[in-house]
């Protein structure tokens, strides 16, 4: 028998639902179809690849070594045809970016706004999400490039540091105490209410881990997990939240205090597999953020 690349992906569909019948449905084939099949890989490769003797069917020591080349084949193979469609003038494309939630408060927007006018033509899947998932996407060719922070990363993973991101007070813009010059001391906050993100975002452990550090306990009367919630509230109450200083560059009705001590700074960071081929649309937002970066006048590193 010719092996074929259905082989491959069947195969695939029986390891993911560990069930010949979901898989058959997913593949939209039936059910005996698809045993034949793979029978008929079985036989080509000349060891059995599923273990069908229990509730549930899982790969054998041989069907885990052969899953996971296959898979770098289907991946090799969607690489290839995504550089053979890749128009180098730009004139089309496309770009799987994923970010962590506070770019999408003050970061996303810009850039996408940016890359439609010079690059109409191509498309964007944007997808909001933790760090974990944005590496584990970047290493399974689900996504092309992520916005995140530094930290230790997956092997395979390349982090290229952009810009430097400041934590600060975030209150109403004419709200008595906010038009001094002055950080505000951190134990002052004590006494302060505070709406914060909740504790499901990793900016609000870096937040935690900051009022641990420094002895304060602030009162917290909200927590959400939207940071568009967080700033209506502050715009139209006396609440005060943390977040990062460049959300306020956008929001004239909202005001940033520094704090004292200040709160400890993140590298945003941005990610690619380290292997993965780079489109032309993928050097085009490359070249996008660093410009964009440099207009805003975020901190340098």
């Amino acid at each position: 028998m010719v092996l074929e690349l259905r082989h491959l992906r069947y195969l695939l569909a029986v390891a993911e639902h560990a069930n010949f019948t979901r898989a058959a449905e997913d593949l939209r084939i039936s059910q005996p179809t698809l045993s034949q099949q793979i029978k008929q890989l079985e036989r080509t490769v000349g060891a059995q690849l599923l273990d069908r003797t229990g509730r549930t069917v899982r790969l054998t020591d041989s069907g885990q070594i052969y899953v996971h080349y296959a898979r770098r084949v289907l991946r090799d193979l969607a690489a290839a045809e995504h550089a053979v469609l890749d128009v180098a003038d730009l004139s089309r494309g496309h770009l799987r970016l994923a970010f962590t939630p506070t770019f999408t408060a003050y970061l996303v927007g810009p850039l996408t706004a940016e890359l439609h006018t010079r690059h109409p033509g191509i498309t964007l899947d944007l997808r909001e999400m933790t760090q974990d998932r944005i590496e584990a996407g970047l290493l399974a060719d689900e996504l092309d490039l992520g916005i995140a922070f530094h930290r230790p990363h997956l092997p395979g993973i390349t982090a290229t540091a952009l810009f430097t991101e400041t934590l600060t007070l975030v209150t109403a813009a004419g709200r008595p105490g906010t038009g001094g010059q002055e950080p505000l001391p951190v134990r002052d906050l004590a006494d302060r209410q505070l709406v914060l993100l909740s504790g499901d975002f990793a900016t609000r452990g870096h937040i935690d881990a900051y009022f641990t550090a420094h002895a304060v306990q602030p009162r917290i009367a909200v927590e959400a997990n939207s940071i568009q919630v967080l700033t209506e509230i502050v715009q139209r109450t006396t609440l005060a939240t943390v977040l990062p200083n460049a959300i306020t560059h956008d929001h004239p009705r909202l005001t940033p205090i520094p704090l004292n001590p200040a709160l400890p700074t993140r590298t945003v960071t941005l990610l690619r597999r380290e292997s993965a081929y780079r489109s032309a649309a993928t050097r085009a937002f490359t070249h996008l953020i660093h410009d964009h970066i440099n207009t805003r006048g975020y901190t340098p590193l």
